[in-house]
């Protein structure tokens, strides 16, 4: 009888110290701004158009589309004019394929 009330009474106790840790954490996860909303989303590029005036002067117009436009949705950015500028779009810029050439026209 007396093993089975030790038992008990440490259980107790044990739920009691998780219970507190919970609680203390989930105060600590609130002052640091966890729970609330998620911050909007920047703008959204419309990468077809965007696309359209980036490859309107390239020998290949169809594959420059399909390659600036992977790299638009991956990157949300495409730089302007027809060629160069990659500064303003270093993730674009950055960009490889499988055999470490640029892909991104």
């Amino acid at each position: 009888m007396a093993l089975l009330s030790r038992t008990f009474m440490a259980s107790m106790l044990v739920s009691f110290m998780l219970l507190q840790y919970f609680t203390e954490a989930d105060h600590q996860f609130e002052m640091m701004g966890v729970n609330e909303a998620p911050s909007p989303q920047p703008p959204t590029i419309d990468c077809g158009v965007a696309c359209e005036g980036r490859c309107k002067v390239s020998k290949r117009p169809r594959l420059c589309k399909r390659a600036c436009g992977s790299c638009c949705h991956k990157c949300s950015c495409v730089p302007p004019g027809t060629s160069g500028n990659y500064e303003s779009c270093p993730c674009y810029f950055n960009l490889k394929t499988p055999r470490q050439t640029r892909k991104c026209p």
